[in-house]
């Protein structure tokens, strides 16, 4: 069942800071987002685990308190194969490729960003991911 959820993909959001974590909610939310959200990489399994429906993407800080994103995101797309993974770090993609926190085809959004930059992320990751019939 990989199917995206047409009407509102839904999108979980990780970052240890609740006022970043809050405005990306927010923003997605007003762009037609189903949003879920989690502060740390233990409650973002537990999403994963206990969310009833489909997680279309995960929205990830790459510096997360314990457990980097990349490693957290890893454990959630064992539970949520089909889930798509944006990252979002204030490192440049080839630093984060190159300490080996993220695969060089990882989909790495750079901050400070603005909403626009994310949502061109989420919708690259939801086209990949629409069937090709």
């Amino acid at each position: 069942m990989s199917e995206v959820s047409e009407e509102r993909p839904t999108v979980l959001v990780v970052d240890d800071e609740e006022d970043l974590r809050d405005i990306m909610r927010r923003m997605l939310e007003r762009r037609g987002f189903a949003t879920l959200v989690a502060g740390d990489p233990d409650q973002a399994v537990t999403v994963c685990q206990e969310h009833p429906g489909i997680i279309d993407v995960l929205v990830t800080d790459l510096g997360l308190p314990g457990v980097s994103g990349g490693e957290m995101a890893r454990s959630c797309m064992q539970l949520r194969p089909d889930m798509g993974v944006v990252y979002i770090s204030g490192l440049p993609k080839d630093i984060a490729v190159t300490k080996g926190l993220i695969g060089e085809d990882a989909l790495l959004v750079k901050k400070p960003f603005t909403s626009d930059v994310l949502l061109d992320a989420l919708r690259l990751i939801l086209a990949e991911k629409a069937p090709t019939s």
